[in-house]
């Protein structure tokens, strides 16, 4: 243990501050760190990570490899909402120094959505520790990939430490992308909703024939104790808010059912509330009629409830709006995509509601519709008056043929089939090579 760990619980008990309770799984940086960095000593490390980049104990993953004996941080590298996850969906974050370390930051989501030749010249060693939501349109896991591509370009090395999938790890739904379609928010051939942590997603990447154009020497540090059917609150690990409107880890769930609405446009999902992605709403819709009609609908795991709110800021800011909260009752009965589907169906088809019209900034409309859907399946579809039945029914071929894919690529059961790093010249997890920390 290093001594800064010991001083902040002493601060806590002089304080009289709550000590984190024990969690019920280590996660990567935590098994990195039971190793004594055996794998990272002696090189210097790159390290992509935000705010959610800490261990079981609350402790940062910059902090930690900060004071690790034998290693050498020598860079951060930021993804969307910058290093420290306070910058706003979309927009652009700058590379400086940071306050904090004093390090160099590199964004990798402005000008360089990649790491440059001249980011990784003196670095030995990607390290990627990020808290995903298990949702693809969330950028994260671009940059995971295209990080990957460019360690690999410039033969250094690539680490995951894992984390938790909070929309657990058995969930697969909704559209694989159009054949031959990419961009940074549908980066990779997986459904919307894809049901693996980051290091199965990376283990994916490195194995899927085409997706790299290089590849790296991959070694991913798994998490001990986590289990497929795990939701974060059965993790015991606090959440950290991965980007300024996913507060809590359940808004992972929300997230999945009515974030289309946000690049549809035209209505409200509670962005610009208190209560982001939980709320459906218009000036012109009366409240009670649709939280009936919403619950008649018959969802299993769901109700709807009448909601009025008034926005702060983005769609209609200061005007008040007419529509329903959402609860989940049993999200084990929630097909979260499926619904977004009828969620869409019913709001499209609402009169006065003019969906799919490009606004002055660009976050919504059809192309940024598209952008997250993988395509103009889904809202051709729309607009072509197909059923919910209908659309759900053409995404079953492509979701079985993923999840047969998929299969080889799992670390995790209901008990974790491995314990120590999976080596990316390995076969499938079962057989794999533990990481020989070279």
């Amino acid at each position: 243990m290093y001594l800064f760990r010991p001083a902040l619980l002493l601060a806590c008990f002089l304080l009289g501050a709550p000590l984190l309770h024990a969690a019920a799984i280590k996660l990567g940086i935590d098994v990195l760190e039971e190793r004594q960095f055996a794998e990272l000593k002696g090189k210097r490390v790159g390290l992509i990570t935000n705010a959610t980049g800490i261990d079981s104990h609350g402790v940062s993953t910059v902090d930690i490899l900060r004071h690790a004996p034998g290693v050498q941080l020598v860079a951060l590298f930021g993804p969307e909402h910058g290093v420290y996850g306070s910058n706003w969906a979309g927009v652009y974050v700058p590379s400086s120094i940071d306050e904090h370390t004093g390090l160099p930051v590199y964004s990798l989501y402005g000008p360089n959505k990649k790491p440059s030749p001249e980011m990784l010249k003196n670095i030995d060693v990607l390290v990627y520790d990020i808290q995903d939501i298990g949702c693809r349109s969330y950028t994260f896991i671009s940059t995971l990939g295209l990080a990957m591509e460019a360690a690999g370009e410039a033969g250094i090395k690539f680490y995951v430490l894992d984390r938790p999938n909070p929309l657990n790890g058995n969930r697969v739904e909704g559209m694989m992308p159009a054949p031959g379609y990419r961009n940074f928010e549908c980066q990779w051939d997986i459904p919307y909703v894809y049901g693996l942590t980051p290091g199965e997603l990376a283990y994916m990447i490195q194995s899927s024939k085409g997706w790299l154009k290089k590849k790296p020497a991959l070694t991913i540090v798994p998490m001990v104790g986590w289990y497929r059917s795990m939701y974060w609150d059965d993790t015991g690990l606090i959440w950290i808010p991965t980007s300024p409107h996913i507060p809590t880890a359940d808004t992972s769930l929300f997230y999945v059912a009515t974030g289309f609405l946000g690049e549809a446009g035209g209505i409200s999902h509670g962005i610009g509330y208190t209560l982001p992605f939980q709320l459906i709403g218009h000036p012109s819709f009366d409240s009670f009629a649709l939280a009936d009609e919403f619950n008649q609908m018959g969802t299993p795991g769901v109700l709807f409830r009448p909601s009025t709110f008034e926005p702060f800021y983005g769609v209609f800011k200061n005007k008040i709006i007419n529509g329903v909260q959402l609860y989940f009752t049993d999200r084990d009965q929630v097909n979260l995509c499926n619904l977004a589907v009828q969620i869409l169906y019913r709001t499209y088809h609402k009169p006065g509601i003019k969906m799919f019209k490009a606004d002055a900034t660009g976050e919504s409309g059809p192309a940024a519709f598209d952008a997250i859907a993988g395509g103009d399946d889904l809202r051709t579809a729309l607009q072509k008056g197909k059923t919910p039945d209908e659309i759900i029914s053409s995404w079953q071929p492509g979701l079985a043929a993923f999840r047969e894919a998929r299969r080889k690529y799992l670390i995790y059961g209901e008990r974790p089939k491995i314990d120590a790093g999976v080596d990316s010249e390995a076969t499938p997890p079962p057989a794999a090579k533990k990481s020989s920390g070279t």
